[in-house]
């Protein structure tokens, strides 16, 4: 966290200008200016690299790398996650503008939520002082028979059928999660956290058991197999999703490992509520109606029973249909953040984290209730 040197810098600047009609690209042409005007007194230039959509951004953003040293994405988590498959892996530090509808990435690591100004100045001073994070990512990749979709509409991307090839930040969500972002992406709600609350509401009324098998090298480095017949499956790598919801409240972004969350039981009316109630709060993993287990890597396969699994989400993105293998990369994206976001993400400890796992009961290492 050393002063460096900003002087013959460049800042790109990258988002999604179809979002929310259009206030996506007035929102980044404010950062632009914001940025602008720190550069001048700083000595750092600033470009925009941002494309005619979602994914013309990304490949604006990965094509035009060599010309900037710091990428800024404005947006919500889908455009963390564009942030992060252009610059991740690279060494390059990518700051955060956070105005999308649920922020939850940038709620993870106290980063400024709708508060454009505020987040502005914050990346200037993390360039300045040269201060910024490492972070883990999650990787999904396909297997055989599993392909990628258009990350805006869910669409199959071509007659081809791509292989699925990207990093997510926050979640990568299998089953219920997964038709709960669907659900809320597609919602004219006003509010983000209002659009996701409703979304779950609807889709926990016609809950489905979906067939998964998976192959996991859990955190001992043992390797489990097995059957999950469940309305719910994320690997997560952050704790929340839906504008707040801690739906993984073990995750750390800094332990090498992704959790792996699913529903034991499709529940009844009561524990739902319980559920909700205790996501709301911190503690939905104390609930005996869900499974936990930290994990390296992961396979997710369509299991034999069960219903057909719904498309994979990442992020709030449409990525693809399993199967698919996932993988934790250890501090993959290097992120922007000031000083103060630095020392507490420091403070954020494996202990604390033991100490949240034995409040609820479970074993660290198998996952289980201990009584």
């Amino acid at each position: 966290m050393s002063k460096t040197s900003h002087a013959n810098t460049t800042v790109a600047v990258v988002c999604n200008p179809t979002s929310n009609k259009g206030k996506g690209a007035q929102v980044g042409g404010h950062v632009i200016d914001l940025l602008r005007g720190a550069g001048r007194k700083h000595g750092f230039d600033v470009i925009d690299v941002t494309g005619t959509s979602f994914d013309d951004s990304l490949a604006n953003a990965r094509r035009r790398g060599d010309e900037y040293d710091y990428l800024v994405a404005v947006g919500g988590d889908g455009m963390v996650a564009l942030g992060a498959n252009a610059v991740g892996c690279s060494g390059k530090p990518l700051g955060i503008v956070a105005i999308g509808s649920g922020n939850d990435f940038a709620r993870g690591l106290d980063l400024p939520v709708n508060r454009v100004e505020t987040a502005v100045e914050g990346i200037v001073g993390a360039i300045v002082r040269g201060t910024h994070i490492d972070v883990d990512m999650g990787l999904v990749t396909s297997l055989p028979d599993g392909h990628a979709i258009d990350s805006t509409d869910g669409t199959d991307v071509s007659q081809s059928r791509s292989p699925i090839d990207r990093y997510y930040a926050g979640m990568l969500s299998c089953g219920l999660d997964a038709s709960i972002n669907d659900r809320a992406n597609h919602s004219h709600l006003p509010n983000g956290s209002l659009r996701y609350f409703a979304a779950v509401i609807v889709e926990l009324t016609h809950m489905k058991s979906y067939g998964y098998h998976i192959k996991a090298t859990l955190a001992d480095g043992s390797v489990e197999e097995r059957d999950i017949i469940s309305p719910l499956l994320t690997v997560a790598n952050s704790r929340h999703i839906g504008g707040g919801i801690e739906v993984s409240p073990y995750s750390r972004f800094a332990d090498g490992l992704l959790d792996l969350v699913w529903l034991d039981h499709v529940p009844n009316f009561r524990e739902c509520v319980d559920a909700v109630a205790r996501a709301y709060h911190g503690r939905l993993l104390g609930s005996h109606a869900f499974g936990w287990k930290r994990v390296r890597d992961i396979e997710i396969t369509r299991a034999t029973e069960g219903d057909e699994p719904p498309v994979l989400m990442a992020d709030g993105e449409y990525v693809g249909h399993l199967p698919v293998k996932v993988l934790a990369k250890d501090s993959a994206l290097r992120v922007l953040v000031p000083p103060a976001v630095a020392e507490a993400q420091a403070a954020d400890s494996e202990e604390r984290v033991l100490e949240t796992i034995k409040r609820d009961g479970r074993d660290p290492l198998t996952g289980r209730f201990l009584a």
